[in-house]
Formats: structure tokens, C-alpha cells, sequence
């Protein structure tokens, strides 16, 4: 593979990150993990080499792009709560948005012309979706919490970059990655974990105590938030199909990358009882600052300029996907996160 053209994957101990070197290792190229190790998990890097750094020294990655030839950026690295942002907005904008701007600049320091850009559907934030109940990418932009607001900052950024130095960027509008990658190597394992689909998978496991529904008073059929959900191999393709895009210098294209499909959290913890044969203990709790009622992708643009769909994302699939990973040795054995 050393002939292979090198992708540099900020972030790709992550779960969202490994999967995704893992798709490109398959499609061809080499992936090198740039991770601090913050949040990610060195026993996920098993497809590409791992460079240890902060994203917001520039030097170093700027040393990491040129000594591996980097052609491209697929940039996961950030903080991901939104409970979080909204307590410390501080380490938000340090990381997300300075970290960003330190990608950028590296990009031009190393002579790296392409950066796919992992955003979110936070950018949305409580704005109305359109008129068939499914967000497309001109929506207007309300982000309900900090995270959103460096998400949309993020893109932003990267878009002015692009018009005045010549780089090309995609951005990626996630919904809600969810599931495990079939081979059971990796998976979901965040610390604290903040997501639905583990933590009602934990709480049927035994593993952690009734998970809390933040809010069943929501206007949605029955109570509680509605999200689209996304298997995060059919995610980390996007991110091939993005790299491969064919994009003139200074062009910027997003995004969104879900089904077009929302499920509730109730539904979410029928899926998950299915799954493991057990049932979810659970508790209502007060709503969450920053959480829409809904949130469900128009993936139209994806599937006709991506030329990507999804394939791995009915619910049924995502959960069981899920439920086997925190089952298998390699949940049971992970590393914790190194600070």
C-alpha cells in the first residue's frame, strides 16, 4: 500500500474516524490518523499509521501532511457534546474553530488542496424543515447550542478558504451516526458516552442504570425527539465518495448525510429491546438545552452529486449492528481515553 495516495484523518481514532479510514484503506488509499488521543482510542487505529498531535499545532501538522504526501483532510477531530458546548463554549471555539483554522492553515503551509469536513446537522439547530418535513441543505441556519454554532463557523470558514486560496471542500452534514462496523473489530465507545443508541443498549445490558428521555413533551407523535439515523459505514462511504468528488479549485459543496427516515427515542428503545432480548429500563427527564424537536435529513443532493445512498441503515440493522459490538471481546477490552 505504499503506493497508495495518503489521506491524513484528523480525529481517526474516533469512531466516526476509524470507520472511516477503514472505508478508505478498502477503496484504495492510505489513511494516517492524526489524534491526540483526547477522545479516540489507539487500539482503533488498525488501518493506516497513527500520528500523535493536537490539531491546533499547525507545525505539527503541517510536518505530519508533508512527511506522509498527504493529497487530502478528512477532518473529524472536535468536541461533540452539546450539553457540554452549552456549559463550556470556551473550549468549543478553542478547539472546534481554532482547530479548524489550524487545518486550514497547515492545508496551505503543505500544499494540501482538498478537505472533506465532518459538520453536522446542528447547523440546523430549530429551524422549520421544509415543506415535506425533511431538511435540505439551503434550510436556514439556527444552531440551538454553542457546538452547532462552531459546526456552522467550521463550514463557514472552510468556504472562505476555499474562494480566496484555491482549496476545495465538502462538508458533510451528519444526522446521527449510529451502529458498528460488521467485522466486530470496531464501534461506538465514547467517555462519558452521550448518545441514545449505546446508552440504551448499556442500560439493557445492565451495564448502567435507566436511561433518561430528555423530554416526552415534544410536538412529535409520540413525545420525544425524533432523529434520523445513520449507519456510520454507510457514513464513513460518504466520505470516500466525497474525497473522490470531482471539485474545481475554490469550490465549496455541503452536504446532508442521513436516510430521509425519523425515528423517535421510543422507538429507538423498542428497536434496541428487539435486539437484545431484553427491555430498556428508562426514567423521563426534563428536555436538554439546545435539542430540537426533529431533525431528519432531504438526502437528495447526496445521492445525485455523491452518487452515494445508504445501504446498512434500516433500524433494525443499526441496533443489531450496535448491540453486537457491545457485545464482542474488543468492547470488552478497549483502552479508556488518554488525556
Amino acid at each position: 500500500m505504499s503506493g497508495a495516495r495518503a489521506i491524513l484523518v484528523t480525529g481517526g481514532a474516533g469512531y466516526i474516524g476509524a470507520h472511516t479510514a477503514k472505508a478508505l484503506a478498502e477503496a484504495g488509499y492510505r489513511p494516517v490518523v492524526y489524534d491526540d488521543l483526547s477522545a479516540g482510542h489507539v487500539e482503533a487505529v488498525r488501518w493506516g499509521e497513527l500520528v500523535r498531535g493536537d490539531i491546533r499545532d499547525t507545525a505539527a501538522l503541517t510536518a505530519a501532511m508533508t512527511a506522509h504526501g498527504a493529497e487530502a483532510v478528512v477532518h473529524f477531530a472536535g468536541l461533540i457534546s452539546v450539553a457540554e458546548s452549552v456549559r463550556r463554549p470556551d473550549l468549543f471555539y478553542d478547539v472546534n474553530v481554532d482547530g479548524t483554522r489550524s487545518v486550514l492553515s497547515a492545508m496551505l503551509d503543505a500544499g494540501v488542496g482538498r478537505i472533506v469536513f465532518s459538520s453536522s446537522a446542528a447547523v440546523y439547530g430549530n429551524a422549520p424543515s421544509g415543506a415535506d418535513g425533511v431538511i435540505p441543505e439551503d434550510n436556514p441556519k439556527a444552531p440551538a447550542s454553542p457546538y452547532g454554532d462552531t459546526k456552522l463557523v467550521g463550514e463557514l470558514a472552510i468556504e472562505a478558504y476555499c474562494r480566496a486560496f484555491g482549496l476545495s471542500g465538502v462538508a458533510l452534514r451528519y444526522f446521527n451516526a449510529s451502529g458498528a462496523d460488521a467485522s466486530g473489530l470496531i464501534g461506538e465507545a465514547h467517555d462519558p458516552e452521550t448518545h441514545l443508541i449505546p446508552l440504551a443498549v448499556d442500560a439493557a445490558m445492565g451495564r448502567r442504570g435507566p436511561l433518561t428521555l430528555f423530554g416526552a413533551d415534544y410536538p412529535t407523535p409520540d413525545g420525544t425527539c425524533v432523529r434520523d439515523y445513520i449507519h456510520v459505514t454507510d457514513l464513513a462511504e460518504a466520505h470516500v465518495a466525497a474525497v473522490k468528488l470531482g471539485l474545481d479549485a475554490g469550490a465549496f459543496r455541503a452536504f446532508n448525510v442521513g436516510t430521509g427516515q425519523g425515528f423517535s427515542v421510543r422507538q429507538i428503545i423498542d428497536a434496541v429491546t428487539r435486539a437484545a432480548g431484553r427491555a430498556v429500563p428508562s426514567v423521563v427527564g426534563p428536555r436538554r438545552p439546545g435539542d430540537p424537536a426533529s431533525l431528519v435529513a432531504d438526502v437528495r443532493r447526496a445521492r445525485a452529486d455523491l452518487g452515494w445512498r445508504p445501504s446498512r441503515s434500516g433500524l433494525d440493522e443499526i441496533v443489531g449492528s450496535a448491540v453486537a459490538w457491545h457485545s464482542s471481546p474488543a468492547y470488552g477490552r478497549r483502552d479508556p481515553p488518554r488525556a
